[in-house]
């Protein structure tokens, strides 16, 4: 099975970048017209920016979003109006962004368009929705580990991972670091009830009783821990933190004696900006660590293109990867495939 097959029979895909330039709009292109070769009409949106000509920061040029003609997208007032393709609005949302509100349309022409969509998750939901009963087959999402957007990727049902020489141009450096996330990926998912919804909440640090019971422990966020770690075990040792998690925590956690007995349980992996040794300590001491939403990962897309100029062997760069990943590995560029279907 081809990867655009395996996007054909989702609902909803985020294609989620691991740093910028890592071919993630490449990657998205790529699926976009592999949908539109085999009729399967798509909706596309983007929770951060995305589809400039220019690298704002590297100043380097970027691949730009083509969209074709029928195609649904949802992006923000002010990059509707700078598209290059003519489309029919549908609704323009009361959601509001920095850049306006969001505006859900049809291209009526093949044309390029700047995605910038949701800002939270509550609004992706919403959009992915919305897309869907306009008669979207699949909503692609653009997403990107980071913290500069509250809005998940993870609500998607399933991603694509981009990775590439712009996250590191030492070849064991940047397979080690996709590792790491590909591992990230593979997390037990929590599956007991609960007596709240963990994936609506937004912000704060919980504990898990035995019989499901949520209770507010008072801490804001897990990078506030310092003040109020003397509330961190009141009420047992399995802690749902909704918000980013870092080196403290785990640091924290790795060091009680119950350590065994301890339970993490984050939001989804993209909430992790801890390092590798971090969290391979505290899961080495026995303490565990599950996640309330995780995709399917469909393929891992590799880009060996650095802005710097420099370039990875593909061929290498894509068997190192498939060693350990169990999905295909692809590089979309060099239509190469490494690994499994």
């Amino acid at each position: 099975m081809t990867l655009i097959d395996k996007v054909c029979n989702c609902k909803s895909v985020a294609v989620v970048g691991m740093e910028k330039n890592t071919g993630k709009t490449e990657c998205l292109n790529y699926v976009l017209e592999g949908c539109r070769r085999r009729g399967h009409r798509v909706g596309v949106t983007s929770i951060g920016i995305d589809g400039e000509s220019c690298d704002q920061v590297t100043r380097t040029a970027k691949p730009e979003i083509t969209l074709a003609e029928g195609t649904l997208f949802a992006t923000s007032e002010k990059f509707f109006q700078a598209r290059r393709l003519t489309a029919d609005i549908i609704d323009v949302s009361s959601w509001q962004t920095a850049l306006g509100r969001l505006v859900t349309a049809q291209a009526v022409t093949p044309g390029k368009v700047i995605l910038s969509g949701p800002v939270s998750t509550a609004m992706l939901r919403d959009v992915i929705g919305r897309l869907q009963a306009l008669g979207s087959e699949t909503v692609l999402v653009d997403g990107a580990l980071s913290r500069k957007s509250l809005a998940s990727p993870i609500v998607t049902d399933a991603m694509i991972l981009s990775t590439g020489a712009a996250l590191s141009s030492n070849l064991p450096e940047l397979v080690r670091k996709t590792r790491f996330v590909y591992d990230l990926l593979q997390l037990p998912i929590y599956t007991r009830r609960t007596s709240i919804s963990l994936s609506d909440v937004e912000q704060g640090i919980f504990a898990i009783a035995d019989d499901g019971t949520v209770s507010d422990l008072g801490i804001a966020s897990a990078l506030l821990l310092q003040q109020e770690k003397d509330k961190l075990f009141k009420h047992g040792h399995r802690i749902f933190a909704s918000g980013v998690v870092g080196d403290k925590l785990f640091d924290l956690l790795r060091m009680q004696p119950e350590v065994t007995e301890t339970e993490l349980v984050v939001k989804d992996f993209t909430k992790i900006f801890a390092s590798p040794q971090s969290v391979r300590a505290y899961l080495q001491k026995g303490g565990r660590l599950s996640v309330v939403l995780q995709p399917e990962l469909l393929a891992i897309c590799v880009n060996p293109w650095s802005p710097t100029g420099y370039v990875l062997n593909s061929e290498k760069l894509r068997e190192a990867i498939a060693e350990f990943a169990e999905v295909p590995v692809v590089d979309v560029r060099e239509r190469g495939v490494c690994g499994r279907d």
